[in-house]
């Protein structure tokens, strides 16, 4: 089972790029984040046509989550527990029967600038609820994969110029250490379990030629539950994306169990 993760920042405007690299990559599942559509506008044709089903928890110009799967789904839910009130569309889970059933959290956690500030007190308290959702879930003792936009650089080495973002919500003490707090939860970081070295990265900027200058950070992440951890085959990040025509400013994140 090939399970991915895309911010594709639109999906008006990345509707030809989308399926190419679907076509290429073939993910049998894809959370996609930023989709920035309502349900209703979503194209959903497009992608039905290539063998996906389709799930979507959309909000108008803004955020907005998606399952893609040529799986069955069971149990599709949208939206993080914890607050009634918030009507940001940033989460949808579904679990996928494959060989072995897998549930899937497809998330796009809050930028949280300016900090200090409203935002970025709403995408701690974000965190926090993702966290007594992951806790949630592991209790569950399933397989179980959260995936998608972060919007938090771990370490240093997960950017570029670190320096340069000293004083940014994604690079907070305080965001890094709620990522940590979910992470040590019990689940595995799957790129970095695989791959320790610096110099990986899934963003880059449209300005000042970042992409260029390899001028990036990683902010897509994948984290297994142990029982997927153990499943784990293969993982990567499909950097090439980024280089195509009319790019998102992130790339693909990937990996594959014996699922």
């Amino acid at each position: 089972m090939k399970i991915a993760t895309f911010n594709i920042n639109g999906i008006k405007a990345r509707i030809e790029a989308l399926p190419r690299w679907l076509e290429a990559a073939k993910p049998d599942v894809v959370c996609l984040q930023e989709i920035k559509s309502v349900d209703e506008a979503f194209p959903r044709e497009v992608l039905e046509d290539l063998g996906y089903r389709v799930e979507t928890h959309g909000q108008k110009s803004f955020n907005g989550v998606a399952i893609l799967s040529r799986l069955p789904l069971e149990d599709v839910t949208r939206g993080l527990p914890g607050d009634d009130t918030d009507e940001q569309a940033r989460w949808i889970e579904a679990t996928v029967i494959g060989e072995k059933a897998v549930r899937v959290c497809g998330l796009y956690l809050p930028n949280g600038n300016p900090a200090p500030g409203p935002k970025y007190d709403y995408k701690l308290a974000w965190m926090a609820r993702m966290e007594t959702r992951v806790r949630a879930l592991l209790a569950e003792e399933m397989p179980v994969i959260f995936l998608g936009d972060y919007n938090v650089i771990p370490q240093a080495m997960d950017a570029a110029k670190p320096q340069a973002w000293v004083e940014d919500a994604l690079y907070l003490p305080q965001s890094r250490a709620a990522f940590r707090r979910i992470l040590n939860l019990g689940l595995t970081e799957v790129i970095r379990a695989r791959n320790p070295a610096p110099g990986l990265y899934t963003f880059w900027d449209y300005q000042a030629g970042a992409w260029e200058r390899n001028n990036g950070i990683r902010i897509d992440h994948l984290l297994a539950s142990p029982q997927a951890a153990d499943l784990v085959q293969d993982c990567g990040i499909d950097k090439d994306t980024r280089a195509g025509d009319k790019p998102s400013d992130h790339v693909p994140v990937w990996m594959t169990l014996d699922a």
